[in-house]
């Protein structure tokens, strides 16, 4: 009868669990990462026809970052050297990729962090002008078109006028809603692509950054630790650390939270890993004198993405057998040449050279005085020396390039490169024009003459940090043509030698053998005598 009850019990529980739907487990929402979902947010509701409307609607809730960015390098394009007081920035130095910014506003500034910078003109004061979704886009989709002074295009426009080329309109809207924090993506879209396009400048900076496997960058490895910029980068009140116009060559802080308001710089190796990075005493000594980038950045360039190592402008205005610009590639299909632009060198894999560096970069400004010679004139150059306290070996990309001189007031020249003006070099093919057109803009002498003169420039190699197994081997500097072999004042062995030192240890090398093999000698005879 027991036994009877119990299976009815089972029975019915099991017809009534069948009729009872189950209370289902509430599903896991997928959170954001952000505390808040700009799609949520009213004022971003709405359809925005100029970048500045975006921005009046970002400040409407973020009250002081316009001001914040007002005091910052992004937004200046100007720095004043601590240690050489130079004034420097886009305004001052003359490169030997497209010569300055000056008259090429329209241009260059599509990777300013503002709208509407197009001359001399410019007003850095207002709020408006401020540029929110250059740095923390999330879509992918927005796009600053050169030509348009830094201004997004919001509806499909021709351009240039007349030439029926349509640059396609992009939805601010969208784009507003799904903002969040800077990625290797929003803050390569300018840095990937410097000196006019992918790798071009930097050669350690370049398009493979954006998701990179281990073994091309240890930190920023997409399925790895995954560092963003801003992870070593850690930006203060927008203020982004770690510059090239004065970078930390030697940093002796030990590691350190990061947040802690000390006033080392976050960007360096050592806040992380401190003075004493490896479990061999014989690999951290090696940190006196090296900067960790000279063992763990083997090559640069080596993502996939060629760098620009030489630049021409003296072959610049060739035209092709139809009478019009021309471009030739390379075998892996790269512009070796352009008619608007002169000839190229690219490369892959670069092994870099090295400095004695201290931290202190001198610059060649604008209306410096230069003396045509035997040798390149230096963009800028690195100070340092194996005996001033100060230095570490760094490795460096060096640019080297063939540049617009002025012949007679022996100054580097500025030249009116883009545009849609008659004086621009890329339409007219006219150095004259365009140079006088170029130094008019930053109202510098010009005699009328141009001339060519070989330049090189020196950029630090820091990123692309390889895993430590594919840091470099002992042999590629310990030996007589090794990687340091330029590199005075350290002893390396292997390397180096003393002529009286090896010739004393020799022998005595030679007299240790010849003990050994006299005492070998007496043994035997010594036991036929027994």
């Amino acid at each position: 009868m027991r036994i009877a009850n119990q299976l009815a019990t089972i029975v019915a529980a099991f017809f009534l669990a069948a009729a009872v739907p189950a209370i289902a487990e509430p599903a896991s929402a997928k959170l954001l990462k952000s505390t808040a979902d700009h799609g949520k947010f009213k004022v971003l509701n709405q359809e925005f026809a100029s970048g500045p409307e975006v921005t009046k609607a970002c400040l409407s809730c973020h009250t002081e970052a316009a001001k914040q960015i007002h005091q910052t390098q992004h937004w200046k394009w100007e720095f004043v050297n601590p240690q050489t007081k130079q004034v420097l920035g886009k305004k001052h130095i003359v490169n030997n990729f497209c010569t300055s910014v000056a008259s090429n506003e329209a241009a260059c500034n599509s990777c300013h962090i503002g709208y509407g910078w197009r001359n001399d003109k410019f007003d850095f004061s207002v709020e408006e002008n401020v540029d929110c979704l250059v740095c923390h886009d999330h879509t992918g989709k927005y796009k600053k078109p050169s030509g348009f002074a830094g201004m997004p295009v919001t509806r499909d426009t021709e351009f240039p006028p007349g030439s029926g080329k349509i640059v396609k309109g992009i939805n601010l809207q969208e784009i507003a809603q799904k903002v969040g924090p800077t990625t290797r993506n929003t803050c390569g879209s300018c840095h990937f692509n410097g000196g006019g396009g992918d790798g071009v400048k930097h050669g350690d900076l370049d398009s493979s950054l954006e998701a990179p496997g281990r073994d091309l960058d240890v930190h920023m490895d997409a399925k790895g630790l995954n560092f963003s910029c801003a992870t070593c980068h850690k930006t203060d009140v927008h203020q982004v650390p770690g510059s090239r116009y004065a970078p930390t060559a030697r940093d002796k802080a030990p590691a350190h939270m990061r947040g802690e308001g000390d006033k080392s710089n976050p960007a360096t190796c050592q806040a992380c890993h401190g003075q004493a990075p490896h479990k061999a005493a014989r690999l951290n000594g090696h940190t006196a004198k090296l900067a960790c980038q000279t063992c763990h950045i083997p090559a640069f360039a080596r993502g996939g993405q060629p760098t620009k190592m030489f630049w021409d402008w003296s072959t610049a205005g060739k035209l092709g057998p139809d009478g019009k610009p021309m471009v030739t590639k390379d075998d892996d299909g790269y512009d070796s040449y352009m008619t608007i632009k002169g000839d190229f060198v690219w490369k892959e894999n670069v092994k870099p050279e090295y400095v004695w560096f201290n931290g202190t970069v001198k610059y060649t400004l604008r209306g410096d005085k230069i003396e045509k010679g035997d040798k390149p004139t230096a963009i800028n150059s690195f100070e340092g020396s194996p005996t001033d306290g100060k230095s570490m070996i760094w490795p460096i990309k060096m640019f080297r390039g063939k540049q617009q001189y002025d012949p007679v007031n022996k100054t580097l020249v500025i030249t009116h490169l883009a545009g849609n003006d008659d004086t621009a070099f890329w339409k007219n093919l006219n150095w004259e024009k365009a140079v006088a057109t170029g130094m008019a803009s930053a109202n510098a002498p010009f005699s009328g003459k141009v001339d060519f003169i070989e330049t090189y420039s020196i950029w630090p190699i820091t990123h692309m940090v390889a895993p430590k197994e594919k840091a470099l081997a002992c042999s590629e500097c310990h030996s007589k043509s090794g990687r340091l072999a330029g590199i005075q004042g350290i002893y390396l062995p292997a390397r180096d030698g003393n002529k009286l030192v090896d010739t004393v240890g020799w022998s005595m090398v030679l007299l240790t053998l010849l003990g050994v093999f006299g005492h070998a000698v007496l043994r035997i005879v010594a036991s036929r005598k027994h």
